[in-house]
Parts: C-alpha cells; sequence; structure tokens
C-alpha cells in the first residue's frame, strides 16, 4: 500500500514536472515565433514624398541700363557716348598698330645683324635690308651723306660732322614715327574719365529735374535715373583704363626700339668714318 501511493505520487509528480517543462517550451518557443513572423511580414510601404512646386523666375527687365539710357537721353548724353565709343576704338586701333610696328622693327634689328653687318660691303649690306624698314632707311641716308660730301655750304662742315648729322637726323625720324598716336592715348587717359563724369553729372540734373516736375521723390523715381547716369562714368573708366596701359607699355617698348636703332646708327657711323664697327 505505501509503495502504491509512492508510486503513484511519483507518477503524479513526473507528469506535473512533464507539463511544466512543455509549458516552459512552448512559452519560450512563442515569442521567436512571433518574431520569425514579424521579421518575415513585408514593412509597409513608405508614403510618397511631396513633390515641391517648382520655382520659376521671372526675368526682370532693367528699365535704366545703357539701352534706356541710348533710348531715352538727350542730344548731350547721345553725343557724350559716341564721343567715348571713339576714343575707345581709336585707343585699341593704336595700341594694336603700334604693337605690330614695334615687333617688326624689333625683328628687324635681330636680323640686320646676321645680315647687314656680315655683307662684304656696306652697300652690299643694305641690300640685303628688308625694303622699307627703319635700319635700311638709316643706311642709306648714312652711305648718301658719306658719298654726297660736296658744295661751298657743306663743305663748310667737316665730314664726320655731316655723316653724324645726318645719321642723327634718321634717327630721330624713327623717333618721331614711333611716338605716332601716343599723344592720342595720353589724351584719351587723362579725359575719358572726366568726359563719363560730364555725362553723369548731366543725367543726374535730368533725373532731378524730371523728379522736380512730377512731384514724386520715391525710391524707384530718384534710384533709377541716378543709377542710370552712372553708368557715363563706368564707362568712362573703361575707355581710360586700356589708353593708360597702353601708353605705359608702349611707351616701355619704343625705349627697347630705340636702343637698337640708337646701337645700329652708332656702329654704322663708326664703319663710315672709321672702317671699323664698334
Amino acid at each position: 500500500m505505501t509503495m502504491t501511493k509512492f508510486n503513484n505520487a511519483r507518477s503524479w509528480l513526473a507528469k506535473t514536472l512533464a507539463s511544466a517543462l512543455a509549458g516552459l517550451v512552448l512559452a519560450c518557443s512563442l515569442p521567436t515565433a512571433a518574431l520569425a513572423q514579424a521579421a518575415s511580414a513585408p514593412a509597409p510601404a513608405a508614403p510618397p514624398a511631396a513633390v515641391a512646386p517648382a520655382v520659376t523666375e521671372e526675368a526682370v527687365d532693367n528699365p535704366y541700363g545703357l539701352k534706356a539710357l541710348w533710348t531715352q537721353g538727350d542730344f548731350v548724353a547721345r553725343g557724350t557716348l559716341i564721343i567715348m565709343v571713339i576714343m575707345s576704338m581709336g585707343s585699341w586701333y593704336i595700341i594694336f598698330t603700334k604693337l605690330f610696328e614695334q615687333r617688326a622693327m624689333l625683328k628687324s634689328a635681330r636680323s640686320s645683324a646676321d645680315s647687314f653687318w656680315k655683307a662684304s660691303s656696306i652697300k652690299a649690306g643694305v641690300g640685303a635690308l628688308e625694303e622699307g624698314s627703319a635700319f635700311r632707311f638709316i643706311a642709306e641716308r648714312g652711305i648718301t651723306s658719306s658719298d654726297h660730301h660736296e658744295g661751298t655750304m657743306v663743305e663748310t662742315i667737316d665730314k664726320h660732322t655731316w655723316i653724324s648729322m645726318s645719321i642723327d637726323r634718321a634717327v630721330g625720324n624713327i623717333q618721331g614715327r614711333l611716338q605716332d598716336g601716343m599723344a592720342f592715348l595720353a589724351t584719351v587717359g587723362s579725359t575719358a574719365p572726366f568726359v563719363g563724369l560730364f555725362g553723369t553729372v548731366w543725367g543726374i540734373y535730368n533725373a532731378l529735374v524730371k523728379i522736380g516736375i512730377s512731384g514724386q521723390a520715391s525710391i524707384d523715381k530718384v534710384a533709377g535715373p541716378v543709377g542710370e547716369s552712372l553708368i557715363m562714368t563706368a564707362i568712362g573708366l573703361a575707355v581710360a583704363v586700356p589708353a593708360v596701359m597702353g601708353y605705359n607699355w608702349l611707351i616701355r617698348r619704343n625705349k627697347a626700339v630705340m636702343d637698337e636703332t640708337k646701337a645700329f646708327a652708332g656702329d654704322l657711323l663708326n664703319v663710315l668714318i672709321a672702317g671699323k664697327r664698334s
């Protein structure tokens, strides 16, 4: 009897432990299954992003630009603009023309060292120089003065002085030719800002007169015409700055060209007088 109760108690305890263990296993497996199911489920689609409306930029026409300055300006404003345009075109023409002329003379100076001084005689060297070049002009004047030292008044001057005077006169002619147009550049560089300033003052005067007649002094009635008039000053500076820079640059290049020219003239004088080059 005692063994039967003990066996029954043991079997009941075994069933209870088995039931508790099964419940524990089931409790542990449920969250894992739920997580796996949640992971396998498709994610909800994200709501479409709101599309920002396209920003349209409106082109605003400037009623106070250069076009308005020309169309609405009087004969004084238009004449000032035309004068500054002519000054600018003349400045650029002189700058490029003198630049090409200086390059040609420097090239001729280099070629004269290879052709003139390697010739068998002075006349042969003159024929080897480029036709119409400054160095050929100086050489021809020197040879002419050396071969034609005659006449009552000329004979009173010694041959050395006569040839030196002729060559110096030829060099002076070349230097004067190089200076052509430089006065125009200097004038434009010094007067163009004042011409633009005159146009600005005239434009402001007309704008203030119109404002006074209309009786409206709002910011759009004042700032627009005054800003339009300031374009004249900007144009004057745009004309003057290239002219001043071009003038200084060409002056330095003229000095280099004249150094080559004077060196050639000095060597030519020594050859014509002493028969040898210094």
